[in-house]
């Protein structure tokens, strides 16, 4: 937001400095964007690992005094996505040093029904589950990428211009 008010008001007053800010600013976070894309697949294996031992970690707060988004994240996600835990329902028997998981992950739920058998909990692991439906989703996260990329493209193709307008104009007027 501050990067477009430093273009508006360069744009508004034909101000080269603030043009020209807005220029590298606005380049700097492509850069940034494309760079972290880029090492984003490149090292897709190592996110993978790190995420789901981050999560597993995660799971240690479910429940407790101060993380009521992530317990209720957690919900959700196994609520809506008819998974229960990182990679299996076992991860939450760490959790609770008992078998038994959050009533999110029961097939059908009641009170309490977390403490049944395994036989009414969800038995797909919640990480594959979600990363499968990202995958199916893919093509709509990469168009949302591709159109915010154009927009920043043209942010700067549009800045450089008038950029250079004004320089020329100050050139013929001095």
């Amino acid at each position: 937001m501050a990067i477009g008010f430093v273009g508006c008001l360069g744009a508004i007053k034909e101000n080269k400095c603030l043009l020209l800010a807005f220029f590298l600013l606005l380049l700097l976070v492509f850069l940034l964007e494309a760079t972290i894309a880029i090492l984003f697949f490149a090292y897709t294996d190592k996110i993978d690992r790190y995420a789901q031992q981050d999560l597993k970690k995660g799971l240690h707060l479910y429940g407790t005094q101060g993380n009521v988004g992530l317990t209720n994240a957690w919900s959700i996600i196994q609520t809506d996505f008819r998974c229960c835990g990182v990679s299996n329902y076992t991860d939450w028997f760490e959790v609770y040093n008992a078998t038994r998981v959050p009533d999110s992950c029961c097939l059908e739920f009641s009170e309490s029904c977390g403490l049944h058998a395994p036989g009414t909990w969800w038995k797909a692991p919640c990480y594959e589950t979600v990363k499968v439906w990202l995958q199916e989703n893919l093509l709509a996260v990469g168009i949302f990428g591709l159109c915010t990329a154009l927009v920043q493209i043209l942010g700067l193709t549009f800045a450089m211009t008038m950029y250079c307008q004004v320089v020329k104009a100050d050139t013929y007027c001095a």
